[in-house]
């Protein structure tokens, strides 16, 4: 099957900066399991259909491609970003019985219930946030004044760093994300910094335990004997902040543009607030650019999709933004139906995988979005839809910045 050129090439060209891509319904309907070429030059294989997705994801025997398989590179050699980079990785347990170990203990601190507990906070900041962009004057960048700051406050606060902590904090985590914006020596700084900054964290909370989730899991340890080491606190703490920054900081950028642009959405959240959840969702099942290529898998033995065999030694590529709009699955599937319910899209994966964070950035999105209707009710874009620019790069798709004005 490699042999031959493949049909498909990844990236995908899109219309607009919010539009999905036009070959999806094709690839849906024709060719599901299609082989496609990546920037690097390597082929892998792309899936498109909700079944197939959620398949895959919930196939226990496949993970993550990791430094060991000889999977497909994405990007040519020497474009990768910090997260390919091995001297950069946190200690986090990432497959098998050490990963659902991991899981379990972190799991139980981002239960709705503890989300539901943190919204209060949560609300303040998005006010004083909100508050600090109109002082600023119009017309403004939502993404910058807002998406950004929010969730790493929420982030200090989960681990009980200083709240003065946040710059740094927020320096860090696009250090650890952006390469193009910094130079190699820069990233690595940052990283050094961030490293140092976390281990004084774990030691202070060994020290003196707080309400926060370092702390807990630490006291976890003491009363189990068996919780999590040193290292892995260290690697939960920055892959917390990481995880938990970028991606929201760009969700609440473009839930905004996705309910700005046809501006009847946002008249029907102002008319009824109580559709805020469901409202949620459907963005998040909307979002046409949920981040580069889709959540790999590499195939570490022979699997059989639909009567088409793939090899062991493929690199797969799941396309949640495209199972998302399955209409297999999801009624009018391109048309953003802010009632919709249930709705169960792939957005934050499915399986032993399945985004660890998903309440948080639920509950995330539903005070951002609550504050700005109540606050900024007379909120629009700044510019035509069509002239948002996009994030370049692989790993996070978002915009770059969201420009509005009230």
């Amino acid at each position: 099957m490699s042999h031959h050129d493949p049909t498909v090439r990844l990236p995908l060209p899109t219309r607009g900066p919010l539009d999905p891509p036009a070959d999806w319904e094709r690839l849906r309907e024709q060719c599901p399991v299609a082989t496609v070429g990546l920037p690097s030059g390597d082929t892998g294989t792309l899936l498109t259909r909700y079944d197939h997705v959620k398949a895959l994801l919930t196939d226990a025997r496949f993970s993550r491609p990791t430094a060991e398989d000889d999977s497909a590179r994405i990007a040519p050699e020497g474009a990768g970003g910090v997260s390919t980079n091995s001297d950069m990785a946190l200690s986090v347990p990432l497959k098998g019985e050490e990963h659902l170990r991991w899981r379990r203990h972190l799991s139980k601190y981002f239960t709705a219930k503890r989300m539901t507990a943190l919204r209060p906070g949560m609300t303040d900041m998005a006010e004083a946030l909100v508050d600090g962009m109109v002082k600023s004057g119009r017309p403004a960048d939502l993404k910058a004044a807002l998406g950004f700051p929010l969730p790493v406050y929420v982030i200090c606060d989960l681990l009980g760093a200083p709240a003065g902590d946040r710059e740094r904090f927020s320096y860090w985590s696009d250090a650890f994300l952006n390469v193009s914006r910094y130079t190699k020596e820069e990233a690595k700084q940052a990283y050094a910094e961030f490293v140092t900054y976390m281990s004084d964290l774990v030691a202070a909370k060994r020290a003196q335990p707080g309400e926060d989730v370092i702390s807990m899991l630490i006291e976890e340890s003491r009363a189990e004997g068996e919780g999590l080491t040193d290292p892995e606190l260290l690697g939960t703490g920055m892959g917390l902040l990481v995880a938990g920054h970028e991606t929201t900081a760009n969700m609440i950028g473009k839930m905004a543009a996705m309910l700005l642009a046809d501006r009847t959405q946002w008249e029907r959240l102002l008319a009824d607030p109580s559709l805020v959840r469901t409202a949620v969702d459907e963005v998040l099942r909307s979002d046409a650019n949920l981040g580069g290529f889709g959540i790999r898998r590499y195939l570490s033995e022979d699997l059989d999709v639909d009567g088409t065999l793939l090899p062991s030694g493929t690199t797969v590529f799941c396309s949640l933004s495209a199972a998302n709009r399955d209409e297999r699955v999801f009624a009018t599937p391109d048309e953003m139906d802010l009632t919709r319910s249930p709705n169960p899209h792939l957005t934050f994966g499915a399986g032993a995988h399945s985004c660890l964070g998903q309440s948080l950035a639920r509950t995330e999105l539903q005070v951002a979005l609550e504050v700005l209707l109540r606050k900024l009710p007379s909120l629009e874009l700044a510019v035509p839809v069509e002239e948002l620019r996009q994030v370049e790069g692989l790993t996070v798709g978002g915009l770059r910045e969201v420009p509005v004005r009230w």
